[in-house]
């Protein structure tokens, strides 16, 4: 994006009269706008599907989190801010319905246009819109937000910032955006973009991470109180301008949401154990299984609840450092995953109870179908096919141990594969030809004792190859400021991944953010099929087009072993106190983010 972009109004000004001048360009606006086909909501439509409309409105839910946090700004690269104030302190153009793959309805807009071949997007903003001082959302607000973001924003804004061509207001409430690349998703990442109050900034540095403002949102909650790093409290604004839109109908029913902040997470779930928090999320079956027999939910105060979903596995696994000359090598990649002995140590922590992800897209038709790369997802491939690594053209699984804890197959296999890569054992220790130690580091957040326990069985393992691992518990802030800036040589990865992936794609293993400082591609991934796979992604017009481009990627990312990958689940797992209720009609993405607590309300006596 050019530095004068959005240098004052008179370039909207002239943006305003050559698009009146164009008037043959104009579309019809729509309520909503779908990634593909039709929004399953009609103009009308009175509620979200999974949304409980007569809801009470009350009560409140206290959450916890680890580590703590030095700022209450949560779209700048420098300071640790909550992640729940994104969700829950600010609002976008439009929403999303959970319940469908990706189709966005509106929020702060009223209206959305979008152009024959999605070249750009015209949003017009609702009369009523209001921030919480009572100010309205203006247009300029709105073109601001875009502009700072892109500009002065973490760097997860700035692929979208580089595709804006142009952005002018075409009336007193509505602004269109131009973009510079064929990308049919970028109109509805426009819509998702957080908007910010211009006035709050005036003079200030944007990246500026101190707490001594609260943010101005135009979102249900706003931040009512804090102590740095221990808690925040959000509180369900009475004025809160959307209330009674469809999209917001049964929805934001709790008056208080609080945030508390703990070391780490045993502390965590004592807190709730103890009843200091009312919700808590578990990832860990055994766990769920065997360490929720306290006394809360004897007597019947804790509800343990499991909410069904169809969304993808994503990936959560330890993410490989390519940009490490030890990790270069696919073949050493591979020999990392042989000596991973999942079985064993999925027996060990979680009782075995939980599946392993085997792929980026498990869990959904996205994933790559097993055995060689058939029809269109075969001919995507074949231009890369002499560039990428075995198995992503006939076939690639994850290794499976022997079932024993020594795992003798395949540390043996592992060995060969290190010493095919230069590797070879002097001393009881793996060294290369130029005396170089094979020796790495494990970045993990202290209080992670789910990952601490994988890595010492881990760590025997790998010394048995001549390897040396080092593993480091940092707290939340060093951990953050390590990883934003690729300070590791393995670390824990989360990914979730939707039914609709798109342009995030770009920032998880896109080449272009692969050597920048905050990048979330963290496993360093600079591949030509993976960027072509993401670009037929979000270019493609029919369904069909568009799952084979998921499984062509899904295969690329696989064969080139960049992830440990570990267990998934196909229900959400959460404990909470027993007035905290959510609706029979579920979406298809579960508890995902965005939704609880959207959905709950407090409910002291069950009807």
């Amino acid at each position: 994006m050019r530095a004068d972009f959005f240098h004052g109004w008179r370039r909207a000004a002239i943006g305003f009269a050559l698009l009146v001048a164009a008037g043959s360009a104009s579309a019809e606006a729509e309520h909503a706008l779908a990634m593909y086909g039709e929004p399953a909501l009609p103009p009308d439509f009175v509620s979200l599907p999974y949304a409980n409309p007569d809801a009470p409105k009350g009560g409140r839910i206290v959450m916890g989190n680890t580590g703590g946090f030095n700022s209450l700004n949560p779209f700048v690269l420098k300071g640790t801010a909550p992640w729940q104030l994104r969700f829950l302190a600010y609002e976008s153009l439009m929403g999303r319905n959970w319940d469908e793959p990706f189709s966005l309805y509106g929020l702060l807009a009223e209206s959305v246009a979008v152009g024959p071949n999605r070249e750009w997007v015209e949003f017009t903003l609702r009369p009523e819109a209001r921030f919480s001082d009572g100010s309205p959302v203006t247009v300029e607000d709105v073109i601001w937000s875009y502009d700072i973001l892109g500009r002065r924003g973490h760097p997860r804004y700035l692929g979208f910032a580089q595709k804006i061509e142009t952005i002018a207001q075409t009336g007193p409430r509505s602004l269109r955006i131009t973009f510079n690349t064929k990308d049919r998703e970028l109109a509805l990442i426009a819509g998702l973009r957080p908007i910010l109050k211009k006035a709050q900034w005036d003079g200030r540095d944007f990246g500026d991470a101190t707490l001594n403002e609260i943010p101005i949102g135009t979102a249900p909650y706003v931040v009512t109180d804090y102590e740095q790093g221990r808690n925040v409290t959000l509180s369900r604004d009475p004025d809160y301008w959307g209330r009674d839109l469809p999209l917001r109908r049964g929805t934001n029913n709790l008056d208080e949401i609080r945030i508390e902040f703990f070391a780490d997470e045993s502390v965590l779930f004592e807190a709730f154990k103890s009843g200091v928090l009312t919700a808590y999320r578990e990832t860990n079956a055994e766990k769920w299984a065997e360490q929720y027999d306290f006394p809360a939910v004897q007597r019947g105060d804790i509800v343990k609840s499991e909410i069904e979903h169809q969304r993808p596995s994503g990936m959560t696994g330890y993410a490989m450092n390519t940009r490490n000359p030890l990790f270069k090598d696919w073949r050493v990649r591979e020999a990392m995953l042989l000596a991973f002995n999942f079985d064993y140590i999925n027996g060990t922590v979680t009782g075995g109870r939980q599946a392993r992800i085997t792929s980026y897209f498990s869990n959904s038709e996205l994933a790559m179908r097993p055995g060689p790369a058939k029809g269109e997802v075969r001919a995507l491939l074949d231009p890369f096919a002499g560039d990428m690594p075995p198995g992503a053209m006939d076939g690639y699984t994850l290794p499976k141990g022997d079932g024993t804890a020594r795992n003798r197959d395949n540390l043996r296999r592992a060995a060969r594969l290190l010493r095919k890569a230069g590797w070879h054992i002097e001393e009881g220790r793996l060294v290369n030809d130029a005396g170089q130690l094979f020796a790495f580091e494990v970045l993990l957040r202290q209080g992670d004792t789910t990952a601490q326990s994988v890595f010492e069985i881990y760590r025997a393992a790998l010394a048995r190859l001549g390897i040396d691992v080092t593993i480091s518990t940092v707290d939340n802030a060093q951990f953050s400021q390590r990883e934003a800036q690729l300070d590791f040589d393995m670390i824990p990865i989360r990914r979730s991944l939707s039914l609709s992936p798109g342009n995030e794609q770009r920032l998880y293993w896109g080449s272009d953010g692969a050597q920048r400082p905050g990048t979330r591609n963290l496993m360093g991934v600079e591949s030509d099929a993976v960027d072509t796979m993401i670009d037929k992604l979000v270019n493609s017009r029919a369904r069909g087009d568009f799952v084979a481009a998921a499984r062509a990627l899904d295969r690329a990312l696989m064969a080139g072993r960049y992830v440990i990958p570990i267990w998934t689940s196909t229900v959400d797992r959460i404990a909470h106190a027993k007035a905290l209720k959510y609706p029979e009609n579920l979406p298809i993405y579960g508890d995902r983010i965005g939704w609880m607590p959207d959905v709950w309300w407090h409910e002291e006596q069950s009807k």
